[in-house]
């Protein structure tokens, strides 16, 4: 089946971005959420290239083999939604249905609401849209005495780069875990009891499943999956 995918690289909006494709036919593109790839939509590219489409999935700026400008103020959602444009520009494509998964679903709405002579339909997946509210979404997050909510443990530079890149793979792999419908519903050292909370001590690394659990999820995994590296607080201003 992987085999099948095609890879390629165009430059969009002043970035070089990584995507894989799947089938001809009318254009569906694909994108994803934190902390993700174009892996992510692996069977959803082989069932729409199947049925008759030309199924893409980049990987997104600041991910995988994307590039990932230094500066934060270069992952506004307009930045992001520009990259796709400029993805349909680079594979001669006048319009496309966009679908996004977590962090992609607000690219995938604003795409439709900025540009809809290019995006005629939106799949948005565990994101309704939301309009712009009233306050800076930080300032409602929540947080206790003893955790804060993971966007606003990424808003400082620096410091979740510092401890993901302790071990990549296995940061990665354990919040891949929490996040899932595998996770137990309570979390240790989650004193609110919401499964999306950083403890202030400890971070993010603190939360990873023991290792039996990351042994069989180090089964499921395919060679180079993770071999790059994140930078959360670069995505998560936008």
């Amino acid at each position: 089946m992987m085999a099948e995918m095609k890879h390629g690289i165009v430059e969009t909006n002043g970035i070089r971005m990584h995507y894989v494709e799947h089938g001809t036919g009318p254009l569906v593109v694909m994108c994803h959420g934190f902390p993700e790839s174009w892996y992510s939509w692996r069977h959803q590219l082989e069932a729409l290239g199947e049925a008759g489409f030309h199924a893409v999935a980049p990987d997104m700026r600041g991910y995988g083999n994307t590039d990932r400008p230094a500066d934060i103020d270069q992952y506004t959602l307009l930045h992001l939604t520009g990259d796709v444009v400029g993805l349909l520009d680079a594979l001669g494509a006048e319009s496309a249905v966009i679908a996004g998964h977590d962090w992609g679903a607000p690219v995938a709405w604003l795409a439709a609401l900025l540009r809809p002579d290019r995006f005629r339909g939106v799949i948005g997946l565990s994101v309704p849209y939301r309009p712009r509210g009233k306050v800076r979404p930080t300032t409602v997050m929540p947080q206790t005495d003893d955790a804060v909510f993971y966007q606003l443990y990424f808003q400082t530079p620096g410091v979740a780069e510092a401890e993901f890149e302790q071990d990549v793979r296995s940061s990665i792999r354990g919040a891949l875990y929490w996040g899932s419908g595998d996770a137990p519903r309570q979390q240790d050292g989650d004193p609110a009891g919401l499964r999306f909370m950083v403890p202030r001590s400890g971070g993010w690394l603190a939360r990873r499943p023991n290792p039996g659990v990351t042994a069989t999820l180090a089964q499921r995994d395919r060679p180079g999956f993770l071999r790059r590296r994140v930078h959360p607080h670069r995505v998560s201003r936008s």
